[in-house]
């Protein structure tokens, strides 16, 4: 069904209207004219508690917001991905991710084929295999039990398993080192095995195609560094490599057995794909239970965001919240602030997540938006970006919505630590919401002409999401509300937020440069400015 354009809508001129009418008003206001404001705008969903009370919105903004719900048809583009119809319309795909963590029974059809019986068969083979190496069954080509995993990925092949490895770490096997190399640089590769034995080292190759520029690169060395080291022919490669692809021909010509290929399917984006064979070196670090346990928080969100009245529906109200602040306040970005470092690459993880789905100028209409669309996504974990940034959010000019999430207990609880670290976490949202103004500050005694300069203009909005603690459930309950969120804006801003064609010229580009900076002798043509540099690299290279 065509739809009208977003910005001439009715709901959106009212929420135009209603962002005039806030002006000048205050959070400070908000909470003194309301004593129940933090009971009423609050929401939960599995372990999750939201309050979003401190945020520029009133009843009547919420009911306004809402309404872009009904306007976008969200129940039907739930639905639509839910049951699998081809909703990646650019690329004629299913969007399914949700189904590798689908713990019902019901079918779940592509083409009219139920995809669970594969799905479920790839977990029984990543577990089986996990525990090999986990048992130290599984043998490396001198004998020894291997000790250390390293994952050769990028993108969603690396991000997602790379940040939920840290995440859950207390949760996984500690004798077992599990490492990841992206970057097609050397010094990553070298940095991540210099302090390897190679008789116990496996490597996992991360590539749908395996044709990955940088992946295969990256493999290739791997390649090389083992036989290397362990003085071996080819025949090693099978006991030291196995793959995450669907290329069977191409795994098995880099030496890998078709055995030891874990596939998946084209249903599922990269940077949606953790709970697919992509998240294979993070089962071997936490156990084929502790990943069913993830995969229960993730379904757990997942029932929540299909089932729950949009009202109460956390992802949904994130999403909301974040339309109305980057269409109608002017924000440009956002901030994901984490107050525990197992979650130190959460906001990386979800600057990918978003930014690559919703980074998008046209609608599925190809018309270009009258709008902003996705925002730009960054964080550090407390309290180190307090010592970093933290200035900016209470005293910059530029207004970032920030989502602090916590823990009410430790995985590590030493001394006084995480009351210390909590009693920020409570403090920063309280200090951006309500500041403190000139005259406070004149009562403390501050000298006049340092008042300006300590004073905090507040309205600075945040949600809080707080969890008892850091475990399996929570942690993918976390991960698919953020997804979901990132579902729902794509859905209101009427672009396709599970393709990525944006990432495809700069690497076309790449392909026609690589020869000229391996051939002295090769011309170039393109503008004054990257000839120039290019001129430049072969000199410093003795190729001029």
């Amino acid at each position: 069904m065509r739809r009208k354009k977003l910005d001439g809508t009715k709901i959106w001129k009212a929420l135009k209207a209603e962002r005039a009418a806030m002006d000048g008003v205050s959070l400070r206001q908000l909470f003194a004219e309301d004593a129940g404001r933090a009971e009423k705008f609050s929401a939960e969903a599995g372990d999750w508690f939201l309050d979003y009370s401190k945020n520029l919105v009133t009843e009547r903004t919420m009911g306004l917001l809402l309404g872009l719900c009904e306007e976008a048809g969200l129940k039907e583009a739930i639905d639509a991905m839910f049951s699998g119809k081809k909703i990646n319309e650019t690329e004629g795909r299913a969007v399914l991710h949700t189904a590798l963590r689908n713990r019902g029974t019901e079918p779940v059809r592509v083409d009219r084929k139920d995809v669970m019986p594969g799905v479920r068969a790839v977990l029984a083979k990543m577990g089986a295999f996990a525990d090999k190496v986990r048992s130290g069954e599984w043998k490396g080509w001198t004998g020894k039990a291997i000790r250390n995993v390293v994952n050769i990925g990028i993108g969603g092949s690396d991000l997602g398993p790379a940040m939920a490895t840290e995440a859950l770490a207390a949760y996984s096997k500690r004798d077992l080192r599990v490492r990841f190399v992206s970057n097609v640089d050397a010094t990553h590769f070298a940095e991540e095995t210099r302090d390897l034995d190679a008789a116990e080292t496996l490597f996992v190759v991360a590539s749908k195609t395996f044709t990955t520029q940088e992946t295969m690169t990256n493999a290739r060395t791997a390649r090389a560094w083992l036989l290397e080291k362990l003085g071996a022919g080819e025949e090693a490669v099978a006991k030291h490599f196995v793959a995450v692809s669907t290329a069977a021909e191409k795994v098995k010509e880099f030496g890998i057995d078709e055995a030891n290929m874990f596939g998946f399917w084209d249903w599922v984006g990269g940077r949606y794909s953790l709970c697919s064979a992509i998240g294979l070196p993070l089962m071997i670090a936490i156990g084929p239970e502790n990943f069913g346990r993830m995969l229960d928080g993730y379904w757990t969100m997942d029932r929540h965001f299909a089932e729950t009245p949009f009202e109460k529906n956390v992802p949904v109200i994130l999403a909301l919240l974040g339309i109305w602040y980057g269409d109608f306040w002017g924000a440009q970005s956002v901030a994901l602030l984490p107050y525990d470092q197992y979650l130190r690459r959460f906001p990386a993880y979800f600057q990918q997540g978003d930014m690559e789905s919703n980074g998008k100028r046209v609608t599925k209409a190809g018309k270009v938006v009258g709008y902003q669309t996705g925002p730009i996504v960054w964080g550090e974990p407390g309290t180190n970006g307090q010592h970093a940034f933290y200035q900016l959010l209470h005293q910059g000019t530029e207004l970032v919505p920030c989502d602090f999430i916590g823990f009410c207990k430790s995985l590590n609880p030493i001394g006084d630590h995480h009351a210390k670290l909590m009693s920020n976490f409570f403090a920063q949202t309280e200090a951006l919401a309500f500041g403190k103004t000139a005259d406070e500050c004149r009562s403390e005694g501050v000298p006049e002409r340092l008042v300006p300069h300590k004073t905090f203009p507040g309205n600075k909005p945040t949600n809080t999401l707080l969890a008892e603690k850091l475990t399996p459930e929570s942690f993918g309950q976390l991960v698919a509300m953020y997804e979901h969120k990132i579902f729902t804006q794509g859905v209101i801003w009427n672009v396709y937020s599970f393709d990525q064609w944006g990432v495809q010229l700069g690497k076309t580009l790449a392909g026609r440069i690589l020869p000229e900076l391996q051939d002295a002798g090769a011309p170039l043509g393109h503008d004054g400015s990257t000839n120039g540099l290019i001129r430049r690299y072969r000199k410093a290279n003795g190729m001029a």
